[in-house]
């Protein structure tokens, strides 16, 4: 037996079951490679460089496959390391995009991110019902994130019950609207890995994506 045909013969005899993308292309390139070979004219044999081109695209798509084996397991370490640090959150506050705000022991927090300074910035609590309970005006601040506390007590003086209100952000600077995003602040209780990354699981804000959390505390 020939040395390509011992290489054919055990290529052929291996588990497909356990082969790669890349392994199975080696394992009919080879074939076809032999099967050229033994049928080819003697009288006009195989270019050289026809053969060279075609390893080298064998060796092209087995790096291919190499690699992307290299960033999978890449991207489960990293996302086992991103499991570990959004554990260490457990316990703290986070602020991130949400219009909740919780009431209880006369004292209620939120705050909002300004895409620019502005010049005046009004905080409306609502009820359940979407009814403004109560406005804070903020005044001048700058571009970024902005905090807020809310003592409880209403427009009309009176202290409003515990529980979770709404509330809305409007700023202008010279006039002009300014983009305001309302942000919540939750107490992280548990966190989840999935497909899309870390979830933080909160009190107030309910599940949250890691990557959209503006700060903690």
């Amino acid at each position: 037996m020939s040395t390509i045909d011992a290489v054919t013969s055990g290529t052929s005899g291996a588990n497909a079951t356990t082969k790669t993308a890349a392994q199975e292309s080696e394992d009919r390139f080879l074939k076809l490679l032999v099967t050229q070979m033994k049928n080819q004219d003697p009288l006009n044999p195989l270019d050289n460089a026809q053969v060279t081109s075609q390893m080298a695209q064998l060796s092209t798509v087995s790096g291919i496959d190499k690699l992307n084996t290299t960033l999978q397991a890449m991207s489960s370490s990293f996302a086992a390391s991103q499991s570990l640090q959004a554990a260490g959150m457990i316990g703290h506050s986070v602020l991130a995009p949400g219009s909740s705000t919780l009431l209880q022991n006369g004292a209620a927090v939120g705050g909002f991110n300004l895409a620019l300074s502005a010049d005046h910035a009004v905080v409306t609590i609502k009820d359940a019902a979407g009814n403004a309970l109560h406005s804070m005006d903020m005044g001048v601040q700058q571009a970024g994130n902005v905090m807020f506390q809310w003592d409880g007590v209403t427009d009309s003086g009176a202290a409003a019950a515990s529980g979770t209100y709404t509330f809305a952000v409007s700023a202008t600077q010279g006039g002009q609207k300014v983009d305001a995003t309302t942000l919540a602040l939750g107490t992280v209780s548990s966190v989840s890995l999935g497909i899309s990354g870390v979830t933080l699981n909160t009190d107030v804000l309910g599940s949250v994506d890691a990557a959209t959390v503006k700060q903690i505390f």
